[in-house]
């Protein structure tokens, strides 16, 4: 398949910036790209348009990145709890996805959609977690995912302290001191 030329209308990551002509493969075009307005074919008639529409896209664009950053730096430090049912292992019974993290940021004040969430693999076991959420496609926060059997359980973790493995040393430390006493009384026999 021959690959397809595009004008970016906006910031790609790991692709390029605004009014790029770039080669991509037919599929990410057809499916992502140009559906969600991110770019536009690269014929005569789209090149002349952009360049007639270029100050006004970057006004926009810079607009949209103020905003994004003013909110960025509102909600910095955003720390969002999901309560998960869970085995003794620490492993959820399913899996945290964007949409779980989408929704309990909104719930926190940060009205962002699944799409922002920037995830690399599902979350599946309890703990603390860093994921970004992509405001504009210039300006990212991390947010810190705490993901819990309970509330009580989910403060302890943000303290730091581990969860799930609890601690049996006084009755293993009582067994090892019976074991050595035993030792002793033997040799001295």
């Amino acid at each position: 398949m021959s690959a397809v030329e595009l004008i970016l209308l906006q910031r790609v990551e790991n692709l390029g910036q605004m009014g790029e002509v770039v080669k991509v493969k037919p599929g990410y075009a057809r499916n992502f790209l140009l559906p969600q307005g991110k770019a536009i074919r690269a014929n005569a008639a789209n090149r002349e348009r952009f360049e007639r529409e270029r100050i006004h896209l970057e006004a926009q664009n810079l607009k949209r990145r103020e905003e994004a950053e003013r909110l960025s730096e509102r909600m910095h430090g955003l720390s969002v709890i999901l309560i998960r049912q869970a085995g003794d292992s620490g492993s959820l019974y399913g899996s945290v996805t964007t949409r779980d993290v989408a929704e309990a940021a909104t719930q926190a004040g940060l009205g962002i959609t699944r799409a922002q969430v920037v995830l690399e693999h599902p979350i599946k076991q309890l703990g603390l977690y860093e994921v970004r959420v992509a405001l504009h496609p210039e300006v990212s926060i991390p947010v810190t995912v705490n993901v819990a059997r309970s509330e009580e359980e989910a403060e302890r973790q943000a303290r730091g302290e581990a969860i799930g493995v609890e601690v049996e040393e006084p009755a293993g430390f009582v067994e090892e001191a019976l074991i050595e006493e035993t030792a002793e009384a033997s040799a001295e026999a």
